[in-house]
């Protein structure tokens, strides 16, 4: 025998036969219910404890209990389910009042083939709210947690160290910032391909957390780099806490089918002996860290002769700013598909350096350089003078692809900016809509009030704006409502390790789908990065992507190895 759809029902009425007249309506529509009634306040707290409802119908008027009160008791726990007056007595004033109320929709007895569209029309906008619901609690997950690791993400990492160094400074205590970085995580991830480097990533906080106290913080930072605050810690305390961590990670990892084993280099700052700020602090640990690469592995407690004993990282720095100044640096552009036509919609303008002793630098390396010495504004116009240049040189070969920049949080905080570009815009060397700027979120963070300020005046001139590597900062959807954009690119760590789901719902896929679904509803392009494969190309069209972006499209070329490659790819716009 054929079963309706199960639905569960709370019936709030003093009469048993009108309740079954409902129960009966019901089943005649496809229906098959669970329910109970209750006919006072008392046995309806018991029954709203008892178990999950799908739906409340209650009369309006009964000897002992007003539909009204049942309506309040189940406002007052927030329970997020339709509540449907179903009454003989209920009239179209009183009715709407109800609904002011919070009741979704009311039904009179004597006219219950209403009920099914009711019903029907509830149970949709009830699962459409969940659905939402979910969604944005996804999204704010992210502005918290790094989704892989299920670790604190680097934002909650600064502001926690913040907040302590304040509480330090208050009562006089030490602490200590230990920053970690895996030596051989490339050659895993190499061999044995992105999964198991996941896998191997994910053991190393329940590995870790064996050994710190609740007080204490260890956060992703991103890649293979941790960060770990320890509060209230003297030099002894986290030299022992070091060891205990490399003792931790001393023992092999397995990873699917393979075992490995990896060394780890940390690097230890302290407060208020090696510096009174936050960023200060981090920036010696990161420097201790780099001294103990050099070594091999092990820890090193930050000194100021690391200041100078960093010949690679001085070396380049005068380096890049002659690169800078005399055309030692090319920017390569990597192209964006949209999903639904495969054509191309734009390119993204990266810069590359390829030193004439050392090769090519990478740019991990030389971006966060020209950020930390001031380069990074030097860097930012000659990034536009040779985008303004190569605009005019594809104009002429009749190409027209609008060309994104990455801009810097020192660039955000550049009031002038806006001015420079909209001086580019009304000379006629780049159309507004044929440039466009990529900004982080954790960059905005800076000084929020400057980059929306600078942002807005960008935006004003015509100039479309992105958020790049979305899913790994504030990604709430109170900043993106504020945020003068208009495309959101979700970071490629979800796309590249995988769309499957990974179990209870919480896999890359179903925060990427959650992603595209709060983007578009607040009318924003979205665009992945990181597709390497055809069968991820397909599952984010499936889930309605916009564009995608990633080496199985296209790799960073040259300018002119990009045009050939259009053409014979017969991508051109």
């Amino acid at each position: 025998m054929a079963t309706g759809t199960p639905l569960r029902v709370l019936i709030v009425e003093d009469s048993a036969e009108d309740a079954e007249l409902l129960i009966e309506e019901l089943r005649r529509g496809g229906y098959d219910p669970v329910f109970e009634r209750v006919d006072s306040s008392a046995a309806m707290v018991v029954a709203l404890n008892k178990q999950t409802w799908d739906m409340i119908f209650s009369d309006y008027t009964m000897p002992n209990f007003m539909g009204t009160e049942a309506l309040a008791r189940v406002r007052e726990r927030e329970l997020d389910m339709p509540f449907i007056f179903v009454s003989g007595t209920i009239g179209e004033e009183t009715a709407v009042e109800a609904m002011k109320a919070g009741a979704q929709d009311y039904v009179m007895k004597a006219n219950l083939q209403r009920l099914l569209p009711v019903v029907e029309r509830q149970l949709h906008e009830a699962a459409v709210r969940r659905q939402r619901k979910r969604e944005e609690e996804t999204v704010a997950y992210l502005a918290y947690h790094d989704p892989l690791t299920d670790l604190p993400n680097r934002n909650v990492f600064f502001d926690r160290l913040q907040q302590a160094v304040l509480t330090s400074y208050r009562e006089k205590k030490p602490l200590a910032v230990l920053l970690m970085d895996l030596n051989r995580f490339k050659q895993v991830n190499d061999a044995f391909g992105h999964q198991c480097g996941d896998l191997l990533l994910r053991q190393i906080g329940p590995r870790l957390r064996r050994h710190l106290r609740e007080s204490d913080t260890i956060a992703r930072m991103g890649g293979d780099e941790f960060a770990i605050l320890l509060l209230n810690t003297p030099m002894e305390g986290a030299s022992l806490t070091a060891r205990k961590i490399l003792k931790a990670l001393e023992a092999p990892f397995v990873l699917k089918e393979a075992t490995v084993e990896i060394g780890v280099s940390i690097g230890i700052a302290f407060y208020p002996d090696h510096g009174e700020e936050s960023d200060v602090l981090f920036r010696r640990a990161d420097m201790a860290m780099y001294m103990t690469k050099q070594a091999g592995g092990g820890y090193t407690i930050y000194a100021p002769e690391h200041e100078e004993s960093a010949p690679r990282r001085l070396m380049l720095t005068g380096q890049l700013r002659r690169a800078i100044e005399y055309g030692g640096l090319a920017l390569h552009y990597q192209p964006q598909i949209s999903l639904k036509t495969n054509r191309v919609i734009g390119v993204e303008a990266l810069a590359r350096w390829s030193h004439p002793q050392l090769g090519q630098i990478p740019p991990d390396e030389f971006i966060p350089l020209a950020e930390q010495t001031g380069l990074i504004r030097s860097l930012t116009q000659w990034a536009l003078k040779t985008v303004c240049h190569q605009r005019e040189v594809w104009k002429e070969a009749g190409v027209t692809l609008p060309i994104s920049v990455n801009l810097s949080a020192t660039n955000l905080q550049e009031m002038q900016l806006p001015d420079q570009v909209a001086e580019l815009v009304r000379t006629g060397r780049v159309p507004a809509g044929l440039l466009e700027f990529e900004v982080t979120e954790s960059m905005i963070m800076v000084n929020p009030m400057r980059a929306m300020q600078v942002l807005t005046r960008l935006n004003t001139i015509g100039i479309p704006l992105a958020i790049d590597d979305f899913g790994t900062g504030y990604s709430s959807l109170g900043y993106l409502k504020k945020m003068p954009v208009q495309k959101i690119k979700i970071d490629k760590s979800f796309i590249i390790d995988g769309l499957e789901d990974k179990g209870k719902g919480n896999g890359n896929g179903v925060i990427v789908q959650s992603i595209i679904n709060l983007a578009h509803s607040l009318d924003l392009e979205v665009v992945a990065e990181g597709v390497e494969d055809q069968s991820t190309m397909d599952r984010l069209a499936a889930f309605g992507c916009d564009a995608a972006q990633g080496y199985h499209i296209g790799y960073p070329l040259p300018a002119g190895e990009l045009t050939a490659w259009l053409r014979e790819s017969h991508r051109e716009m």
